[in-house]
């Protein structure tokens, strides 16, 4: 007999981690990463003086929003060029921004919740290292930059 889990459903129960996927569209589809990073955003502080007063501390505004860049971690497959590609766009000055969403599944394959990542594009593939004595899987490093972050929650 399976093990109860209906205490875990609820707000109360934090989401694992683990089980996610990254749509880029219709052209690259099916893309499998071990890792995804970077998804952050931070709101540049403006700090000024209020004239005329005797206070000489300054008044904290919020200013610019700052999106850091997002890298993602995949295996090398034979023959799979896809991000190459993607970023040799950008030397004839014709790259397409995409749209990307990452989203968090629960234990049933749904999406709780997703992050979409507008107008992004590449800026630095890093390829595997390699070496004669390890065992490891092959991986490729894509880091991309982006516009927009926006959060959507399914629940």
């Amino acid at each position: 007999m399976p093990p109860d889990t209906s205490f875990r459903q609820g707000p109360n129960w934090p989401l694992p981690k683990f089980r996610y996927e990254v749509d880029f569209g219709t052209e690259l589809t099916g893309v499998v990463f071990q890792e995804v990073s970077g998804m952050e955003l931070e709101s540049q502080v403006i700090e000024y003086r209020v004239g005329g007063g005797s206070n000489s501390s300054t008044v904290k505004m919020p200013g610019i929003v700052k999106f850091g860049n997002i890298t993602m971690k995949r295996g090398v497959f034979v023959n799979d060029n896809t991000f190459w590609d993607w970023h040799n766009e950008i030397k004839l000055n014709t790259i397409k921004r995409r749209t990307v969403l990452i989203k968090l599944l629960d234990e049933n394959g749904e999406v709780t919740m997703q992050w979409q990542l507008n107008n992004s594009w590449p800026i630095k593939i890093t390829s595997t290292d390699l070496k004669s004595d390890g065992n490891e899987v092959a991986v490729d490093t894509i880091e991309m930059a982006y516009e927009q972050l926006i959060l959507i929650s399914n629940q």
